[in-house]
């Protein structure tokens, strides 16, 4: 670690640098343990790394807990003054990255349902140069463990209807565990605020000709003692996700998709 409380590699300078960052609300029961176990992955992964976490208006102690970790854990804290919603909360800390230098962000969530181990498996994956990659659930090496069943059935068929119409090769769309170039995600003109923007920003994507990977990972349930999951399981919500797939559809193919492909010039979009 050095004076900024980065982790660093000698010569793995040379190397894309990752920003982890992870949007907390509410997370008091777990933002401790969350902490511990993703910072004590960073320094084996061979470059400069650091997390960044978004303190997102909780209601709960989770600010306390977190001022308090900072005694003995390095990372960056963003406090929001209120509660502005996932895709705020992830954009404010992927600004946070760029402005610290990082070349890549790596989006988790808090509650450890993602496997902060397999931050590393994303590491080929930027090192090739992808601009957006995904952690999969229904590739080989990637699994579910406990999660109720409903739920994984209503995932994999979402997936299996949504794959085609992105047409991209991602072959999990939904899955919030995943890692972009910092300079695509903030280039993205987002307009939804919760978990939806997930697959705006597939959408996004596709229209600038990004590249695309997928890396295998394993979801697991959400621990007991945390609160409840803020996901809707409403009809809405299904809609909200449909509808950025079905544009998808309309867009030409990405020559991101291309293994022999270069990323189209990045431009913000009016």
């Amino acid at each position: 670690m050095n004076s900024r409380g980065e982790t660093t590699a000698g010569a793995g300078d040379a190397l894309p640098g990752l920003a982890v960052v992870i949007p907390m609300f509410n997370e008091e029961s777990g933002a401790a343990r969350c902490l511990a176990e993703v910072t004590a992955v960073l320094p084996a992964l061979g470059r400069r790394c650091r997390l960044i976490v978004v303190e997102d208006g909780s209601r709960d102690r989770t600010i306390e807990v977190l001022e308090q970790a900072r005694r003995d854990t390095d990372f960056t804290l963003v406090r929001h003054d209120g509660n502005r919603g996932y895709a705020t909360a992830l954009r404010t800390g992927a600004a946070e990255a760029k402005r610290q230098g990082y070349e890549y962000v790596l989006f988790m969530d808090s509650d450890l349902t993602n496997p902060p181990k397999h931050i590393v498996n994303f590491l080929p994956a930027m090192d090739g140069g992808a601009d957006v990659i995904k952690g999969c659930r229904y590739c080989a090496g990637g699994r579910v463990e406990g999660v109720p069943f409903w739920r994984y059935i209503i995932s994999r068929v979402g997936n299996l209807i949504v794959t085609p119409l992105f047409a991209v090769g991602v072959r999990d769309a939904t899955n919030g565990f995943r890692c972009l170039r910092t300079e695509v995600f903030l280039s993205l003109p987002y307009r939804e605020r919760g978990f939806a923007s997930i697959m705006e920003e597939l959408y996004w994507a596709k229209r600038l000709g990004c590249r695309f990977a997928n890396v295998p990972t394993i979801l697991y349930n959400r621990s007991q003692g945390l609160r409840g999951t803020s996901f809707s399981y409403k009809p809405a919500t299904f809609y909200r996700y449909l509808r950025y797939a079905l544009k998808a559809a309309l867009v030409s193919g990405s020559p991101g998709n291309r293994p022999d492909a270069t990323p189209a010039p990045l431009k913000k979009a009016s």
